[in-house]
């Protein structure tokens, strides 16, 4: 018997309408499995925080995030960024001044 031996095996990766990268077939996103890996988390902790991943593809994407280093962390920072840019935009059609003091006067 001969073992068959893939050269390449596709990470399991889905680019959503924003933008993006999510584990295919789950809602877990790239940056979410970078900032556990980079916390330290292991691949078994991360596939039990997050049933919906298999420990194969939870192994998938960390092997990924090592070999693509310099890409990944630029899509981290292009996604810090935008998240800014959302919160600044939030912060102004939703003032954050106040609202305290509003929702317990709403609740009177």
């Amino acid at each position: 018997m001969s073992l068959v031996l893939e050269q390449t095996e596709r990470v399991p990766f889905a680019e959503d309408a924003s933008g993006v990268i999510h584990v295919a077939g789950t809602r877990v996103t790239l940056d979410t499995l970078a900032e556990a890996f980079h916390e330290g988390a292991t691949a078994e902790e991360m596939a039990q925080q997050y049933p919906s991943l298999s420990l194969a593809d939870v192994y998938s994407v960390l092997g990924y995030l090592l070999r693509h280093q310099t890409e990944v962390a630029a899509y981290l920072d292009a996604r810090a960024a935008q998240s800014k840019i959302i919160g600044l935009e939030n912060e102004g059609r939703f003032n954050p001044q106040g609202v305290r003091a509003r929702l317990l006067a709403r609740h009177a």
